[in-house]
């Protein structure tokens, strides 16, 4: 199978990933217009527009921190699809309202498709961890917290005014007792499968 070649709007991406104001200024001016006047068009408003903005830019900066996102379609295609369908999805949760679908704009790139697959797949997969994650004890929570910020173990027992072998136990019970309510849950074999 052929490398992808990575898109030359990628430095949207990078501008995200960076908190670089400028790129993101660009992105408000540029494309922010067009899933704003989309969401108006279908039983929405101004402020539901930019609650979509706002979910759909977090989720595109967590997948190119976590998982290094590499663009393969242009960034206009990929960042309003992305708002539609979260668009489509809150309305399809709220009720039964009228949606218009104009499509004529939108490409159907097969790399815009697998992106749109990836980022909504990963974002899902997120929702997933932090809904186990809060059902979580106290204790667990921040021993995992600290884990996932700090360096070792050994500054973790440290904050923690523990044991090192206490630290490492608990880490791993917690670890344990995330995975088995993640691989438990009735979203988990979707999620799997996909």
């Amino acid at each position: 199978m052929s490398e992808k070649k990575i898109h030359e709007d990628q430095f949207y991406i990078e501008g995200l990933k960076n908190n670089d104001s400028s790129i993101i200024n660009t992105i408000y001016k540029k494309f922010v217009p067009k899933v704003v006047h989309y969401i108006k068009m279908n039983s929405g408003d101004e402020d539901n527009a930019q609650d979509v903005i706002q979910e759909v830019l977090i989720a595109i900066y967590k997948q190119a921190k976590e998982n290094n996102l590499q663009l393969t379609c242009p960034f206009d295609a990929y960042f309003f699809l992305l708002c539609k369908r979260r668009w489509l999805n809150e309305l399809k949760k709220s009720s039964n309202k009228e949606v218009t679908l104009q499509d004529e704009n939108v490409s159907k790139d097969e790399s815009l498709q697998e992106m749109l697959f990836q980022t909504e797949l990963f974002t899902e997969k997120q929702a997933l961890f932090e809904k186990m994650f809060q059902k979580l004890g106290e204790k667990c929570q921040e021993v995992l917290k600290l884990s996932f910020v700090t360096k070792t173990m050994e500054e973790v027992a440290t904050k923690l005014n523990v044991t090192y072998a206490y630290v490492r136990k608990k880490k791993s019970l917690c670890t344990g007792q995330l995975t088995q309510m993640i691989q438990e849950s009735p979203q988990y074999e979707s999620l799997k499968n996909q």
